[in-house]
């Protein structure tokens, strides 16, 4: 049977032919260059069934299509690729973001501020550092010129006595020693032996991490006051040099009632000081030569008040 039957009913044609009338389903009409391999096959009500939408042609690709809820996946099927999906622009990030710290956290205003205020910090640092240099460098132009200013900033509070930049630094080792004439609870006198009050310091500061100031400098300055305060035939020079023998003896006398047991045990009476001053020798490679015996400088023997002996020192 053709496609289309001729229709006894319609009008004949200009040529002759009757009409003929178009089968109740007529296919659906592909695009040029497709087959539709789809036969129609015979239906149950003896018409011909048409390729159904659900059906795929030969050599026609669906589209791809996510399923919708409800609808069951065809295992079968393939899922779409992944790299040819269009990419998504990523939304900026909404979040909190860190926050700043420091100097960067403040505004505007408040950085120039800090900045200024950090830059005159090195500054007066700088300037400390050249005033306490220059006390202590040999004479130059700069101290010479400026010394007044230089003395002012540094005296008293930040005064250094390290003698590093001299053009002759300390090259001998100056101990302290001592002795006293002690009263015993039977009423004689006895004369004890030197005490080195210096070395007394150095056994403390060896392998001390922080020892302490009085440990370090009190013996030290207390012998300096008095070599500068006295002349050579040892002779105090004015109210000064009174006062550095009083300084003095009060540190001997408390010295020797604590490490002494002979001046424990009685009463001082009179107290002697004397330096032990020996040179350092030069090192090995040096041409220099240097007398390594000791010289000893004696002082005359000081009273020892009643109120410094009876305990005012103890």
């Amino acid at each position: 049977m053709d496609a289309y039957d001729e229709d006894s009913g319609a009008a004949p044609g200009p040529d002759g032919s009757t009409g003929a009338r178009p089968p109740e389903h007529a296919p659906e009409r592909l695009p040029d260059g497709e087959r539709d391999t789809g036969a129609a096959g015979p239906a149950h009500d003896g018409g011909f069934a048409q390729r159904g939408p659900g059906r795929e042609a030969v050599g026609r690709a669906l589209p791809d299509r996510q399923p919708v809820d409800g609808e069951p996946v065809d295992p079968q099927r393939p899922g779409p690729d992944p790299a040819n999906r269009p990419e998504t622009p990523q939304p900026p990030p909404t979040g909190p973001q860190p926050a700043r710290q420091g100097i960067l956290a403040l505004s505007p205003r408040y950085q120039v501020a800090a900045a200024l205020a950090v830059a005159a910090v090195a500054v007066g640092v700088g300037v400390h550092l050249l005033m306490v240099f220059l006390s202590i460098a040999p004479p130059n132009a700069v101290s010479k010129q400026h010394g007044k200013a230089v003395e002012a900033w540094v005296f008293p509070e930040f005064e250094q006595n390290w003698k590093l930049f001299a053009p002759n630094p300390l090259q001998q080792n100056i101990a302290v020693q001592a002795r006293a004439e002690v009263r015993t609870k039977d009423g004689s006198l006895i004369t004890t032996g030197w005490t080195d009050l210096s070395a007394q310091d150095g056994a403390a500061i060896r392998g001390n991490l922080a020892p302490s100031h009085a440990q370090q400098n009190e013996l030290r300055r207390a012998w300096d006051f008095v070599t500068a305060t006295h002349t050579d035939d040892d002779r105090p020079v004015g109210m000064r040099g009174s006062l550095s023998e009083d300084y003095l003896r009060r540190i001997v006398v408390l010295r020797l009632y604590r490490t002494d047991p002979t001046s424990r045990d009685g009463v001082i009476q009179r107290v002697q000081v004397r330096s032990r001053t020996t040179n350092v020798q030069p090192p090995s490679w040096s041409d220099e030569r240097v007398p390594d015996k000791p010289y000893y400088r004696e002082l005359p023997w000081w009273t020892v008040r009643a109120d410094e002996a009876a305990g005012g020192v103890r």
